[in-house]
């Protein structure tokens, strides 16, 4: 991608009628290359695994043949809960393989949490690991969909052994059994379901089809900057959509290797840094969060000379941290957004000026506005609502949220896919994130996003988290209040109340600034990590109808 124009106007994915990512990408580098490696797997302690093309071909081809042997076929429904091991990319390969739709979850999930999805989305299996299987073994019977449950690393009385399937009474054939009839898959075919973070509510379930993959052509080779002899690394949890995004479709779409670290309980973000430098990674990308950590670290004592390009999505990250790490690696951080409804839609790519805080431009393929609440479009620098024209659909939006017609109804309005997120376009065409429009703060007349906010108060030395959530005022209706959890070696006083509000009036606008600061010990999140402001804003709500708020 020489030219960003040029890449929006010619730029064409071709999706066929008939796709399957395992066969159609995975087996195809099998049989062009036996010996092309496909992933490096390693773990805390040190233990290694190389996986090549070809040997996850004939793995995935043994596990869909132990699922048909236990009654999985196309369009049946699975639930897969692992840490970051090996089974989770044999298991996925095949069951997209066989047409059934797997949906990937966390392994911190509560009994509850687990009895939620399983009843929501009607699963027939579900497949995990000797740790989690007691939570599934405590709501089993409550679950009138579930027909069985595999472990993959060990054997449970009632739980097929994946272990014990693939020994015993010998070992399972590498070639996929054809059973007559079997189907192939369509493009337009379920294939996988993402739970939402449940920020604002219950999660829902997002689904994307078999042709999801290959959206992901503009993450891995226009965003990453990917190329067939890469070291990819993403770090993230193989129960949410970022790993889709980093971990297996467009990395292997193009060819590229993926680096997995396997990180169980206590875990420093210096960790990764040997890493990198170890493995000699190519792209990497990562929250903003561990981005921040990272550059805490003695920097200079890391060879990041094979490091050439690094991506970061999920909020913004401020300029400080950016302008830190390229010093240290020559390298920018090229930031982004998606959705777990959406491939990488927009992002500032390797042709473009890197606008630090920006989230970039649309990507080739996809057409985006920003419009007010009526629908209408609006100017430069006006606070929008982030629009996905719907014709021509891009590749890689969901299909719709599965049993929730009023939030598909609420979503997809006259053509346009309204992604519930808020922002600004500059005169350059670049897009800033402003927040989820429930998070925007409206106060004496201004629309305040939390993002900012927050982004500001984190560029303070004191600060280690923030969040920013409106609070009842009798006077301004609303006034920006931020939840701060301090820095080791910081403690709470009225003086750094103080320091920090003159700071955010200096970083942003004076009008921005926090008018109220409480010091926490820790902020709610959910379990894919994302502050839940919502449970925030309803504690400042309650307080001040019980007369507890002490507004200023």
């Amino acid at each position: 991608m020489a030219d960003y124009a040029e890449a929006c106007r010619d730029l064409r994915i071709e999706v066929p009628a008939y796709y399957n990512f395992g066969f159609d990408v995975v087996d195809e580098w099998a049989r062009k290359d036996r010996n092309k490696l496909a992933m490096i797997w390693t773990d805390q302690r040190g233990n290694e695994k190389k996986f090549t093309f070809w040997d996850l071909m004939g793995l995935s081809n043994a596990a869909a043949n132990i699922m048909l042997k236990y009654g999985i076929h196309k369009g049946d429904r699975v639930m897969l809960m692992l840490h970051r091991v090996p089974e989770w990319w044999i298991l996925t390969l095949a069951l997209i393989k066989l047409g059934a739709v797997v949906s990937p979850g966390p392994t911190m999930l509560t009994p509850k949490d687990i009895k939620y999805r399983i009843d929501l989305g009607q699963f027939k299996m579900v497949i995990t690991d000797m740790e989690t299987a007691p939570k599934v073994d405590e709501i089993y019977s409550e679950c009138e969909s579930l027909m069985s449950r595999m472990v993959v690393d060990g054997s449970r009385d009632g739980w097929i052994s994946y272990i014990e399937e693939l020994t015993y009474p010998a070992p399972v054939s590498h070639k996929l059994i054809q059973l007559p009839g079997m189907p192939r898959t369509r493009s337009t075919d379920p294939m996988i379901i993402f739970f939402t973070s449940g920020t604002t509510g219950e999660p829902k379930m997002v689904l994307h089809d078999q042709s999801y993959p290959l959206g992901h052509i503009v993450t891995a080779a226009l965003w990453h900057d990917l190329r067939h002899n890469d070291l990819h690394f993403t770090l993230s949890d193989t129960g949410w959509a970022k790993s889709a995004w980093g971990k297996i479709f467009g990395q292997w779409i193009q060819g590229a290797a993926i680096f997995v670290y396997d990180i169980r309980g206590r875990f420093k973000a210096t960790e990764i840094l040997p890493l990198l430098e170890r493995y000699a990674i190519t792209t990497f990308c990562c929250p903003p969060t561990i981005y921040r950590m990272l550059i805490l670290a003695d920097l200079d004592k890391f060879d990041f000379s094979e490091l050439r390009h690094c991506t970061s999505a999920g909020e913004p990250l401020n300029p400080e941290v950016i302008r830190v790490w390229k010093e240290a690696t020559g390298v920018t951080i090229f930031e982004g957004y998606g959705q777990t409804e959406t491939v990488l839609c927009i992002g500032t790519f390797p042709c473009m000026e890197s606008k630090p805080g920006s989230m970039g431009k649309p990507a080739p393929g996809w057409t985006i506005d920003l419009h007010d609440d009526d629908g209408r479009p609006v100017g430069i620098g006006q606070e929008g609502r982030i629009a996905i024209a719907l014709e021509p659909r891009p590749i890689g939006l969901f299909r719709e949220y599965l049993g929730s017609e009023e939030e598909n109804e609420r979503s997809f309005v006259d053509g346009w896919y309204y992604t519930g997120d808020k922002a600004y376009k500059d005169e350059d065409g670049y897009y800033w994130f402003i927040g989820r429009d429930d998070d925007v703060i409206k106060s004496s007349g201004y629309r305040i996003g939390p993002f900012e906010v927050e982004s500001a108060l984190l560029e303070h030395p004191a600060v280690q988290e923030a969040a920013v959530v409106g609070s009842p005022d009798v006077i301004r209706g609303l006034v920006v209040k931020a939840f701060v959890v301090l820095t080791p070696g910081f403690k709470p006083s009225e003086m750094l109340v103080r320091e920090l509000q003159t700071h955010v009036k200096k970083v942003t606008a004076p009008y921005k600034y926090p008018r109220l600061v409480e010091f926490v010990g820790t902020l709610p999140k959910t379990i894919s990590g994302k502050i839940k402001r919502n449970e925030l804003r309803d504690a400042e709500l309650m307080k001040f109808q019980n007369g507890d708020g002490k507004q200023t």
